[in-house]
């Protein structure tokens, strides 16, 4: 599939200010191809160490990660660091600048992928969720790669004019699927259709689930977040990553990321 490219990424004032009201914006077929195939050779990469390891212990589920139907791998960039050309480009600082500002940190990344299966659902939360009730917000990008439809399990979004709320709310661990839960409400949410090489833009505040992926192919998701400020746990120690990306609106030189990331 071919992906078709701007002469320079632009997040325009209409979505800049949708963020600010509702919490997300889209921007479609954004990601230069080369970006594009080098996630998804990399993806392949880290499913293929996620069944081994599942295989070694004798289980079929581990953590969020259940063998052929989803995986959830984290710290691609500092296990891979080739995604950084992707990771640190100038579109992710478009981004950045037009959601959290001119000083960011990618905080964390990982792969999120369905295989096949009716049960590949993923619960309703907020990604701070995971985090803790007082995690300052940071922003989420879902690039897809591949398109990503009602059928193969797309993301689905809550408006904050809907759910009327715009920070943290505690989360139930559920034992069954390992997922943490934050809303038990019956708005089904706005569903994200996009093609390969897009991106849904949204904040760590903003309520979404998936559903399950009744197709027959893989659907790809990486997943690169990023936090104007060093994220801490509960008890003050440094959540996730903090690499360096932009600096009073600039993009750092790689030398002082990749010091960071070791």
């Amino acid at each position: 599939m071919s992906t078709t490219l701007a002469a320079r990424p632009v997040v325009t004032e209409a979505q800049k200010q949708n963020f600010k009201e509702e919490g997300f914006f889209m921007l479609e077929r954004c990601v230069p191809e080369e970006h594009l195939q080098l996630m998804r050779d990399k993806c392949q990469g880290f499913i293929d160490r996620a069944d081994a390891e599942m295989t070694a212990q004798g289980v079929q589920r581990s953590g969020l990660n259940a063998k052929g139907k989803r995986y959830f791998v984290h710290n691609c960039y500092k296990k891979e660091p080739e995604l950084g050309g992707f990771v640190f480009s100038e579109l992710m600082a478009e981004i950045c600048r037009a959601t959290i500002g001119s000083e960011a940190n990618l905080f964390w990344d990982q792969y999120v992928v369905k295989g096949a299966d009716k049960d590949s659902a993923f619960s309703w939360h907020q990604d701070s969720g995971y985090v803790h009730i007082d995690c300052p917000m940071y922003v989420t990008c879902w690039v897809t790669l591949d398109d990503v439809t009602l059928e193969n399990g797309t993301v689905y979004l809550l408006p904050y004019s809907e759910v009327g709320i715009r920070s943290v709310v505690n989360h139930i661990y559920d034992p069954a699927s390992n997922d943490m839960v934050g809303y038990f409400g019956k708005n089904p949410g706005q569903p994200v259709t996009l093609p390969a090489g897009s991106i849904a833009v949204f904040s760590s505040y903003v309520f979404h689930r998936s559903g399950p992926n009744l197709t027959h192919k893989m659907r790809r998701v990486y997943l690169p977040q990023y936090a104007s400020t060093v994220i801490l746990d509960q008890k003050g120690n440094q959540k996730g990553q903090a690499v360096p990306f932009l600096r009073n609106g600039e993009i750092v030189p790689e030398s002082m990321r990749r010091e960071a990331a070791i």
